[in-house]
């Protein structure tokens, strides 16, 4: 039976990955509506994806019914929206951040830390395939146990949910040093597209050590480095016995043997393979460390990763484990605004157990 969930805020960038993804699997997600509040925008989405739109969410409510909403609303908007949602009782699937700054996580738990709303966060990073074969191999030993994390992938809380994760990091209070650095660099791709020039601009640049005690996390980012064409994405993980460096493993196993794999990606419909165009899974060895729930659907892995929070989230409402939770979120957040706070003071910043840990 397919998933049914309606969306908030259907007309920004993320909303067009929700509906893509239920464009290219109809049996598996159903799109129930969505809240458009401006009019003109709202018949442009209905034209071009054939859905409901309404102009409030208690219209929406009324009148479909879904298995959860999606709130895909400004960070600025998100508070207000949660704590309306959760008088609702509707399960909620939230956009990140789950608030805007540090007083509105803080006023989010107060509000809902014991209410017991159904509400898990949309950060998808961890679920991204390459990232989903790297904690597996995480979580079969082979590289003992986990001392540091290099993540030069997303900006501050994707960045720290990734680092968290490789770590295995719950709530510690971490100390943050942090500095920028400014070039330039010639201008790629925004949400907008590909360059339409060739010009020159400017290029911020952020590195941050998180030390954990015993452990370290480093955070590694250029704004833009995600799309840019001219910068390269690094993971690297290290543990007692080996190593992930991006997609090559080192381990030396306990008879002394050094080993040398790769987390090679396998896709169907190259060369000569005529099953269809499509991620098959990523293989290390001998052993599929992930293998791709949609295929054959032609998902790139943003919209895979995505698609994972909205099969996730099914399951979650059915009585089904958290698997991003709105405290995880708020942790993640708190921390990229330390770092922010370090880069910009220079000085080392001491990130206390908060109030939701």
């Amino acid at each position: 039976m397919a998933i049914t969930f309606s969306i908030i805020g259907g007309a920004g960038f993320r909303a067009q990955y929700y509906l893509r993804i239920a464009e290219a699997m109809p049996d598996r997600f159903q799109i129930g509506g969505l809240v458009v509040r401006d009019e003109t925008k709202a018949l442009a989405m209905e034209r071009q994806w054939g859905v409901r739109t309404y102009r409030s969410v208690e219209a929406l409510l009324q009148q479909e019914q879904q298995d959860f909403v999606v709130l895909s609303v400004s960070g600025s908007e998100m508070l207000p929206y949660l704590l309306k949602l959760a008088e609702t009782g509707i399960p909620v699937l939230s956009e990140t951040p789950p608030a805007a700054d540090l007083a509105g996580l803080e006023l989010l738990y107060a509000r809902l830390g014991q209410s017991g709303a159904k509400i898990q966060v949309a950060e998808q990073y961890h679920l991204h395939p390459i990232q989903q074969a790297r904690l597996q191999l995480i979580e079969t030993g082979r590289l003992g146990r986990i001392t540091e994390a290099t993540v030069s992938i997303s900006h501050l809380y994707h960045g720290v949910s990734l680092i968290r994760r490789l770590l295995g990091v719950a709530f510690e209070e971490v100390r943050i040093r942090a500095m920028r650095f400014e070039s330039s660099w010639v201008q790629g791709p925004t949400r907008s597209g590909p360059p339409t020039e060739d010009r020159l601009v400017p290029s911020l640049r952020e590195l941050a050590w998180l030390d954990f005690g015993d452990r370290l996390g480093i955070y590694d980012f250029t704004r833009d480095q995600h799309r840019s064409w001219i910068r390269s994405n690094h993971c690297c993980v290290r543990g007692e016995r080996g190593e992930i460096f991006d997609s090559r493993v080192l381990i030396q196993q306990e008879d002394t043997t050094p080993l040398q794999l790769e987390l090679k990606r396998v896709n169907k419909g190259e060369l000569e393979n005529q099953e269809g165009y499509f991620l098959q899974g990523i293989l290390c060895g001998e052993q599929w460390l992930y293998t791709n729930p949609f295929a054959p659907a032609r998902l790139y892995d943003d919209e895979l990763a995505i698609a994972t929070c909205l099969l996730k989230m099914g399951e979650y409402v059915q009585g089904g484990p958290e698997f991003y939770g709105l405290w995880e979120a708020a942790q993640d957040h708190y921390l990229g605004m330390m770092i922010e706070r370090a880069a910009g003071t220079g000085e080392t910043v001491v990130a206390a157990r908060p109030s939701w840990a």
